[in-house]
């Protein structure tokens, strides 16, 4: 017997041998599986929490601290002079309003230091809603209303739980006086939580309890409108020349390209190329809705063209077959048959680059649209902000009551962005054919 040749296995042996290495391998699939298993079960643990860290700090933005005061409309204060036209009564020192309410409850604060301190506690916007309550009624000069009024940012945290009451002084936003009259106003039923309708009915403000959306969802709102406007129609008929009546060559192959290439730009490209063209060479309105959208139209365009040549190819070519032997035209063919029946996966592309548009902040940032923006836009070229912007610039505010807004800011931009691809998924699944 030679000895380089080695002994048979007995089939005894030969089946361990094979037990052991299906074993192995079960235990490899059963390994990777469980690493997979791993990998989504963590991640959708960092998605709770960073829903959960979002919520419960943004919650509180739709909750307002106010402070209930007996004020009295003073006539020598508004209308010294017995005027009531609109003018005079705007000019009035609605100030001094909320100055005597409060020194009306608080009779012991003396002097301007202190009385400065007591004014604090309330928002220093609570004279222009006096102010409007005049201008609305003249008929309340010379009444006491029990009236509530905005309370400070400060008193805001100090009533929602943000800031510990037993730290030192000089890490509160309210002093010890200041704590005082706090607890006076709490004991007596003069704070309250309330609903904060401003903040979804109200422009942005310098005081973080006076700040709102309304004018960034507007600006949204315009930018949206004319960027649907302008890339669907352009998206949908640059995808069907493509790939229904596009020869074949060199240069739609180089077109393919760069399409394909332009979906992965960063979006900060498409802001500088707004600013350098539409900006600089145009001489467009910066921070207008306009100049937004046509840079988001540049954004989305690559997003529903991909989107609408699939949806075209998903098409059976049995039904443009039928359609040229029934005697259609090219033209006949694609707009009767083929078109409508790709139309639910081209809106369902279109809906997704809306929402990639809506969420944009960095191309919006290049053309102004980051200004301090108080008024709400009436058309396509005021000035206005959008909801990602606005989200930046509170993000970026030194006073603690912007976090919750920020947070509330992004609540509601979730909230849009799950309601776009809600209605996606739905206009795919209702429209879906399967051939």
């Amino acid at each position: 017997m030679n000895s380089t040749n080695k002994p048979r296995k007995t089939p005894q042996e030969t089946q361990a041998i094979v037990e052991r290495s299906l074993s192995r391998r079960y235990w490899a699939e059963r390994r990777f599986r469980l690493y997979g298993l791993a990998a989504v079960t963590a991640g959708m643990l960092f998605l709770v929490y960073l829903f959960f860290v979002i919520f419960s700090n943004g919650m509180g933005a739709f909750r307002q601290t106010q402070v209930r005061l007996p004020v009295y409309f003073d006539p020598a204060i508004i209308a010294p002079e017995g005027q009531r036209d609109i003018e005079s009564l705007r000019a009035a020192d609605y100030p001094a309003l909320i100055r005597a309410a409060l020194k009306a409850k608080f009779p012991e604060v003396e002097g301007r230091a202190a009385t400065r301190e007591l004014t604090r506690l309330i928002s220093g916007s609570a004279s222009f809603d006096l102010q409007q309550m005049v201008v609305g009624d003249p008929g309340i000069i010379g009444t006491t209303e029990e009236i509530w009024l905005l309370g400070s940012d400060a008193v805001d945290l100090m009533a929602k739980g943000r800031v510990e009451r037993d730290v030192p002084e000089d890490q509160r936003p309210l002093s010890d006086t200041q704590m005082g009259y706090f607890d006076k106003l709490e004991s007596e039923g003069a704070l309250a939580l309330k609903f904060n309708a401003n903040f979804l009915t109200g422009g942005d403000s310098r005081e973080p309890e006076k700040a709102g959306i309304w004018g960034a969802v507007v600006g949204s709102f315009y930018t949206l409108v004319l960027t649907l406007l302008l890339s669907f129609p352009i998206g949908v008929a640059t995808a069907v020349y493509l790939e229904e009546f596009a020869v074949r060559n060199r240069w739609t192959d180089l077109i393919e390209v760069n399409i394909n290439n332009l979906a992965a730009v960063p979006s900060i490209v498409f802001g500088l190329l707004g600013l350098a063209v539409f900006i600089g060479f145009f001489g467009l309105p910066r921070s207008a809705p306009l100049v937004g959208a046509l840079v988001l139209t540049l954004l989305t365009l690559p997003t529903i063209i991909i989107a609408s040549r699939a949806a075209l190819k998903a098409v059976p070519p049995s039904i443009r077959e039928a359609a040229l032997g029934m005697g259609a035209s090219k033209i006949q063919t694609v707009a009767h048959h083929v078109l409508p029946l790709a139309m639910p996966g081209m809106l369902t592309g279109t809906i997704i680059g809306m929402a990639r548009a809506l969420g944009e902040s960095a191309p919006l940032l290049m053309i102004g649209m980051v200004a301090f923006i108080v008024d709400i836009p009436q058309g396509f070229t005021d000035a206005a902000t959008a909801l990602p912007v606005q989200v930046f610039l509170w993000s970026d505010s030194p006073e603690r009551g912007f976090m919750e807004k920020t947070s509330g800011a992004i609540i509601v931009l979730l909230a849009f962005l799950v309601v776009m691809n809600t209605a996606a998924v739905i206009l795919r699944k209702r429209f879906e054919r399967r051939w």
